[in-house]
């Protein structure tokens, strides 16, 4: 996740705040999506364990032609082994990963799940963004053999950090594929529970939280059922959720495009940004010290659960 957009970002956040306000993730006012089947518990459950692995496997300097390589093998392997057919989508600068597994209504459209797999100079990278590689890579195995209403899309992109330069690649050569939704995933790993670890841009507000404990999805006001997902399966043993809506329209907009959300939201396309705040949280951010060790397991695989759950609220939506 880049830091300058991210501070911009976060202080829009404080102004949309001061207007609109947070919205937890038990008090969220917006319905959420239909959904016409029912919550298959077990076969949506994530595994802690290979969760953890996949971030150990990853946690390399991913920043150079050679190492953004032997990264793009690891996933491909992993989303082979899972049943997906990968396609490499390449562009100037870099290469996208892609996979899809057909939904049951051919007329009911997409949902993308995203996250980037390249990093910093000098950096591991375990919570950005192996974490959101990991995540995904779990939704694989679990949706592979399940059956949803839409067609899952996973999209991993490259040279997310040199300027969003593949998910901007992926937008524009997207063919018409009807209704699409997208939820990136940004980093989702990193807890802090200490009173004042959890830091934010002047706000004219109480803050919501004093510690690092919550997840945090941004979504756009045109597409709020995206974050609304994220309270379709209440579960108090999950960590919390901060959603957020943002308009796409005014001067407040340019601040906003941080991750790689932000080339959807320039279509016109739903989007949802998921992410621990980065380094208004994390102190590892895009440093050599962003390892495994550094992660909190519990918070970790609580965050993949939320989105595993939000996933199939939203390719089930009616």
């Amino acid at each position: 996740m880049r830091r300058f957009k991210l501070l911009i970002g976060l202080f829009t956040l404080a102004l949309l705040i001061s207007l609109g306000g947070w919205s937890w993730f038990r008090g969220l006012s917006e319905p959420a999506p239909q959904v016409k089947v029912e919550y298959p518990v077990e076969a949506l459950r994530v595994d802690g364990d290979r969760l953890l692995a996949h971030v150990e496997a990853l946690a390399f300097e991913r920043a150079d032609p050679v190492s953004r390589e032997q990264a793009r093998s690891y996933l491909t392997d992993a989303l082979q082994t899972a049943g997906w057919a990968v396609t490499e989508q390449t562009f100037e600068w870099g290469v996208n990963l892609v996979a899809d597994r057909p939904g049951t209504d051919p007329m009911a459209g997409v949902v993308i799940l995203g996250a980037h797999y390249d990093t910093v100079v000098r950096s591991p990278g375990a919570d950005d963004n192996a974490t959101g590689l990991a995540a995904v890579l779990e939704a694989a195995r679990i949706f592979h053999s399940l059956d949803t209403r839409r067609t899952l899309r996973l999209v991993l992109f490259d040279l997310e950090e040199a300027g969003l330069l593949g998910s901007q690649a992926f937008v524009t050569n997207l063919a018409d594929s009807g209704q699409m939704d997208a939820v990136v995933l940004d980093m989702i790993g990193y807890r802090c529970t200490e009173p004042g670890c959890q830091s934010y841009p002047p706000l004219p507000i109480p803050a919501p939280s004093e510690t690092g404990t919550f997840l945090a999805v941004i979504g756009d006001q045109g597409h709020g059922y995206i974050a609304s997902a994220f309270h379709q399966y209440l579960d108090a043993a999950l960590p919390p959720v901060f959603t957020l809506n943002v308009p796409l329209l005014g001067p407040l907009r340019p601040d906003m495009l941080r991750s790689d959300h932000a080339p959807f939201w320039d279509e016109g396309i739903g989007a949802a940004l998921v992410t621990d705040t980065a380094n208004f949280r994390n102190p590892h951010y895009h440093q050599s010290t962003d390892t495994p060790e550094t992660l909190d397991p519990e918070f970790f695989e609580g965050a993949a659960q939320v989105v595993i759950n939000a996933l199939f609220a939203l390719l089930n939506r009616g």
